[in-house]
């Protein structure tokens, strides 16, 4: 089955989704995007052949799915114009969030009642076709409305369902994780330059050394403990580095770390208004429609 897909929002997120959809085999004819400057309009307009507008009812009219994907302060003029749109789709038309922070709750009592809602916790490597998506359907959204998301989310990456309660937690490690990384490979850069190495050779060893870790940790079949205890020998090199780690309370710190972001996703999804505020996210779009 082709839906029709409407994504709202052209920034980097909704682009993301936008070309993963398109490099997996949907036809451009079935998706349309909502972004309100006219510059950004024409890249996506030339990069994708995908036709552009404005107009959020106009985008909906029709759309089996409804992806959105703005900065939080511009939901609510969202959910305002697609209140009031047209349905003229032979199907109900579900809406995807991929807005951090804001229960499907918020959208359910803005859209029309016993509107399906779907909400999305997904992570920047979305921008390079390698995300991983937490899925959690609000009370009108079916299980064929949710294998509909699940199959278009995965033209970008691995999906996940799990209950909204999750999402908190689901943020604290996929979420937000990629800063965990990147903040370790810094740390681990830092480190060759103290030890010697220039910033760039430093930089490539580290980067290099990450990539090829993640993909072994993906694909050799083997769990972190089985591969960290490979690589390391009584008594040897790594032993001697890992048993600096644990002595300094990684594991500690990994966990504190993990809980603070948890905290901060559930007191950000009780405020009742978000207005002219920019919450933690794991994407910075370019642009939004709405809010400015």
């Amino acid at each position: 089955m082709s839906e029709r897909v409407a994504i709202v929002g052209g920034g980097k997120i909704g682009e993301a989704l936008l070309a993963g959809l398109i490099n997996s085999g949907k036809p451009v004819r079935d998706l349309v995007v909502v972004e309100r400057f006219a510059e950004r309009s024409a890249e996506l307009v030339e990069d994708y052949g995908v036709r552009v507008t404005d107009d959020i009812a106009d985008a909906a009219d029709g759309a089996q799915v409804l992806f959105i994907a703005v900065k939080p302060d511009a939901v609510d003029g969202v959910l305002q114009a697609l209140s009031k749109a047209e349905d003229n789709s032979d199907e109900e038309r579900v809406t995807v969030t991929l807005v951090a922070g804001l229960p499907t709750s918020r959208y359910e009592s803005a859209l029309p009642a016993g509107s399906p809602v779907i909400r999305v916790m997904p992570n920047t490597p979305m921008l390079v076709n390698e995300a991983m998506c937490a899925v959690s359907p609000g009370r009108y959204a079916n299980d064929d409305q949710v294998a509909v998301a699940v199959r278009l989310l995965e033209s970008v990456g691995k999906v996940m369902v799990v209950p909204e309660k999750s999402l908190d937690a689901v943020t604290a490690i996929s979420g937000s994780g990629p800063a965990y990384f990147f903040l370790m490979v810094e740390a681990m850069i830092d480190a060759g330059v103290s030890l010697g190495l220039t910033r760039a050779q430093s930089a490539e060893l580290a980067v290099q050394t990450v990539k090829g870790a993640g993909v072994l940790l993906a694909e050799s079949g083997l769990t972190s403990v089985d591969l960290r205890a490979a690589v390391t020998s009584p008594g040897g090199t790594t032993a001697a580095a890992l048993r600096e780690f644990e002595r300094h309370g990684l594991r500690h710190a990994v966990n504190e770390a993990a809980s603070a972001c948890a905290e901060a996703s559930a007191r950000l999804a009780r405020r009742p208004d978000i207005e002219g505020s920019r919450p933690a996210s794991p994407f910075t779009p370019e642009s939004v429609v709405g809010g400015q």
